[in-house]
């Protein structure tokens, strides 16, 4: 079988226009593959020169296939499978800035670069006020993009005209603001003069983004049949999901030359980016984490295996239609949609999503899913919503860390660990309802109002007398 590379698999010549920060599975089969799109409709004529932000990365893998790779989709769509191979093209270099400076910052002086992209996780964007010498390779995603630009501000003159459209992926709130503010900062930090700050904040333009892919990453289940499929060997295959969606804040530069959602993608430039946020976190991350407790108590293990589950599927979908959609600012059928595909994605044939990987610090996830569809419905309605009290209660029943004679592995912050060890010391249900709900440094704000604890109580004993499987349909019965 013939390896992947542009000798065995040709493939265009493109200028190189996209500085790419990061070389994971996520950019490679969310942003790389919509490149690809527009490159293949004529919308753009690009190629991405890819900087690894860590000492150890993997640029000289995808180096070695010339940057060539497979992007597998698979997934439920319109209610059928839907499965899909294709080489993408885009990578044209890469680029070690900790072994090869002096080439990273010689892209700075490139006539035809125009945009940056980044995902170097939530933790990238912060600031090292350590980071001061750019001498050497900086430490931090921030420092890193700094000495770019001031080389870049350096060999141009200041020209206003050679600033570039800046699009991070990090999953954080305004995360181009962010970034912003941040390269400001440590602008100053350094002592840069305020004519470079001034046209790093003027001449660049920052957006904040959305995106939503779940990528697996690297198929060891079925790579060799993959490879089968495409006839070459190819050490880099990343899988992702058919669903896509990549929410930008309209910026005319950016918009220009990205014009990513003329390609016939899910790709949105809206005005404020803030509702497609809250849609996604309150529906896709929401239910995740208010189906955890209750599947995993019942003796499932799986997302699909929950929402194809009778009780399950039906808390799901009651949680979803009577909760969270009426709480989010957007046109209803926007969000029956979004709702629609989410379930499809749960419901994926090809990806075993693990609860217990979903499990991890749920009582943070908890607080920043799940209480912002909580305030806003009582809001609303004037009353608690009861499936989020149910799914509080079964989180609770979760933290004792027993799943029958199973000991549950829990996995949170050790203050919460110890709060939810010390709540079963207590051995009267309406005790520990009322203190789980009082717990102001854990929610930021009490939950005990209305009679809540009254129900989360007689949520507890029923879960834990009769079981959850019982609790659920006898929840679900009241309903």
């Amino acid at each position: 079988m013939k390896q992947l590379n542009r000798a065995n698999h040709p493939a265009a010549e493109r200028p190189i226009k996209v500085l790419q920060f990061g070389e994971g599975n996520f950019l490679r089969a969310f942003v790389d593959w919509i490149l690809q799109n527009l490159n293949d409709k004529g919308l753009i004529n690009a190629n991405v020169v890819v900087v690894q932000p860590t000492p150890n990365g993997r640029v000289d893998d995808l180096a070695a296939q010339d940057g060539l790779y497979t992007v597998c989709l698979e997934g439920i769509e319109n209610g059928g499978r839907v499965q899909s191979r294709r080489v993408i093209d885009v990578l044209g270099d890469f680029v070690n800035p900790y072994e090869q400076y002096d080439k990273y910052l010689e892209y700075a002086k490139s006539e035809e670069l125009e945009i940056v992209v980044s995902n170097t996780t939530e933790a990238g964007i912060a600031l090292d006020k350590t980071d001061t010498d750019f001498s050497v390779c900086p430490k931090s995603y921030p420092g890193k993009l700094l000495a770019f630009l001031k080389a870049r501000y350096d060999h141009f003159g200041g020209d206003s005209g050679k600033g570039l459209a800046i699009v991070p992926c990090e999953l954080i709130d305004h995360n181009g603001d962010e970034l912003k503010r941040i390269l400001t900062e440590l602008a100053r930090i350094n002592g840069m003069d305020e004519a470079f700050i001034n046209w790093l904040n003027t001449a660049n333009h920052f957006t904040n983004t959305l995106v939503d892919r779940i990528v697996p990453g690297y198929p060891k289940d079925n790579a060799a049949a993959v490879c089968e499929e495409t006839g070459f060997n190819d050490e880099n295959i990343v899988k992702g999901e058919i669903f896509h969606l990549w929410v930008l804040q309209k910026e005319p530069f950016i918009q220009e030359r990205l014009p990513a959602d003329k390609a016939g993608l899910n790709v949105i430039f809206a005005d404020d980016i803030t509702p497609y946020k809250q849609r996604k976190v309150k529906i896709l991350n929401g239910s995740h984490t208010a189906m955890v407790p209750v599947a995993y108590l019942c003796g499932i293990d799986t997302v699909r295996e929950a929402v194809t589950d009778e009780n399950v599927g039906a808390f799901v979908r009651e949680l979803q239609t009577d909760e969270i959609k009426p709480t989010i600012d957007l046109p209803a059928d926007e969000v029956d949609k979004f709702a629609a595909d989410v379930m499809e994605r749960f419901m994926n044939p090809f990806i075993r999503h693990e609860l217990m990987s979903i499990a991890l610090n749920s009582t943070t996830k908890f607080r920043t899913r799940l209480l912002t569809t909580y305030n806003d419905y009582r809001n609303i309605y004037g009353k608690s919503p009861k499936h989020i009290l149910f799914a509080l209660a079964a989180m609770i029943v979760f933290y004792r860390g027993k799943r029958g004679d199973e000991q549950i592995k829990l996995a949170d912050d050790q203050k919460y660990l110890d709060f939810w060890r010390e709540l079963w010391q207590l051995d009267d249900c309406a005790e520990i309802a009322k203190k789980a709900l009082s717990a102001e440094d854990i929610w930021q704000q009490s939950l005990d109002a209305d009679n809540n604890a009254e129900l989360v109580a007689g949520y507890i004993k029923s879960m834990t007398e009769n079981g959850m499987r019982a609790a659920l349909k006898a929840f679900l019965a009241e309903e």
